[in-house]
């Protein structure tokens, strides 16, 4: 492999731990005021279920009369025909709607705009702390193992918060196609208030989960931050070099 090639390897591994260490002693307690603030804003701390609620712009079609007798006697009922064919409830086929498209939810969308960036960070960051982690383990050797078993259990730590990180990711997704199925059933059934109560409920369940979640992003980064700042000797030297004078 040509020198040069080595070379640019090793500077890129300098580089990222001299990242890495800026980010845990400056970067980490910053971010985490910035949460702290964020989660003070009327956005987050006054805005009330009720903020969250939005017209669907899904009218109520006025009600039809339907004459299942088809020019019989109207005061006669079919008793034989309801029972060989039980009533059923059927749909209104939906084209398209007169009064125009179904928005989504401005103010989760707006909350949704700020949270995005944060939870991406934070898959970011987790990231980059494993590859710090990651370059500092030493070489498989016997013996002297304590501090390694410690960049082992950190590593898993900062793992285990990407994942985390990304399942926020898929939890927004996956609101945003529940509401899209709920809100088409209230277009095809649209004299059901159940189906409207249901929007409803997925938005108010959707502004606790935004909610909660920069929350977590928060008690994430101070429990990497936690972790890291107090095993940070071992982590950087996990083995003792006076270790062989011991025996």
């Amino acid at each position: 492999m040509p020198s040069d090639t080595i070379a640019k390897v090793q500077d890129y591994k300098d580089s990222l731990i001299k990242k890495a260490e800026q980010l845990i002693t400056q970067g980490f307690p910053k971010k985490i005021v910035q949460l702290n603030e964020l989660l003070a804003t009327p956005m987050f701390y006054e805005r009330k279920f009720s903020d969250v609620h939005q017209d669907l712009n899904i009218p109520v079609p006025d009600p039809v009369l339907v004459n299942n007798n088809d020019g019989g006697d109207m005061d006669k009922p079919s008793a034989k025909r309801a029972r060989t064919e039980p009533p059923s409830v059927s749909g209104v086929k939906v084209m398209y709607l007169p009064t125009g498209s179904v928005p989504c939810n401005a103010p989760l969308c707006e909350m949704i705009k700020i949270v995005k960036p944060i939870i991406r960070k934070l898959v970011e960051d987790s990231n980059f702390l494993k590859m710090w982690i990651s370059f500092m383990i030493p070489k498989i050797e016997d013996g002297n193992n304590f501090g390694v078993s410690i960049q082992e259990d950190t590593l898993a730590e900062i793992q285990t918060v990407e994942t985390e990180a990304a399942a926020f990711f898929d939890q927004i997704s996956r609101y945003f196609l529940s509401r899209a199925k709920v809100v088409s059933k209230v277009a095809k059934y649209p004299h059901i208030d159940d189906y409207r109560r249901a929007v409803v409920e997925l938005d108010e369940k959707e502004y606790l989960s935004l909610w909660l979640v920069v929350c977590e992003v928060r008690n994430r980064y101070s429990s990497l931050h936690d972790i890291v700042t107090k095993n940070m000797e071992k982590l950087k030297k996990p083995r003792s070099s006076n270790a062989e004078h011991l025996y």
